[in-house]
């Protein structure tokens, strides 16, 4: 699954976009903020807090964040209902010419579309990890990287871990920090 993913050029060239994009906002004084449900959200974790702390080089910190409180999270649920509570993170932490970066193993997700909808309506750009191709979230974004590894989330999360390590090793090179 590895193998074919990586010798798809387009699945390439998206990763490349991604990590632009991510680049041209940090130089900005932009900031990424991530979300996803279950692993989608540990893996938008493991992208803020290798942006946000330390990769393989030490080197500044990236503005990035994730929407995992916990606290926040329950508020948001019992006010606004599951499916506002990255949304309504994105309505307050938002601003144009941020990045959310949306993972969604079935990109169907109810909650991470109504994120990609608000980040949108705010000038955001939008990087979607997906499973399939074609769906309503990747639809929403600037540049869906699509895994079609397998029916099976775990499958499709492992290639996208392995994506998010290669965007954080592009976008340290993009900065400057590091060497290829």
């Amino acid at each position: 699954m590895l193998e074919a993913f990586v010798a798809d050029p387009q699945s390439v060239r998206r990763i490349n976009k991604a990590a632009r994009m991510m680049v041209d906002c940090f130089k900005a004084g932009g900031k990424l903020i991530a979300c996803g449900n279950g692993g989608s959200m540990s893996d938008s974790m493991h992208l803020c807090e290798e942006l946000s702390g330390h990769f393989r080089e030490d080197r500044p910190s990236l503005p990035a964040v994730a929407i995992s409180d916990p606290a926040y999270l329950t508020c948001a649920a019992n006010d606004y209902g599951y499916e506002r509570v990255f949304s309504r993170f994105v309505e307050g932490m938002g601003r144009s010419g941020d990045i959310l970066v949306a993972i969604s193993t079935s990109g169907r997700s109810a909650n991470v579309i109504a994120a990609a909808r608000e980040a949108r309506s705010r000038g955001m750009r939008i990087i979607t990890l997906t499973g399939l191709a074609g769906t309503p979230l990747g639809e929403l974004s600037d540049v869906d990287i699509c895994t079609p590894a397998s029916p099976w989330a775990d499958r499709v999360q492992e290639l996208h871990i392995k994506v998010i390590h290669t965007l954080i090793q592009l976008v340290e090179v993009g900065m400057g920090y590091v060497n290829n």
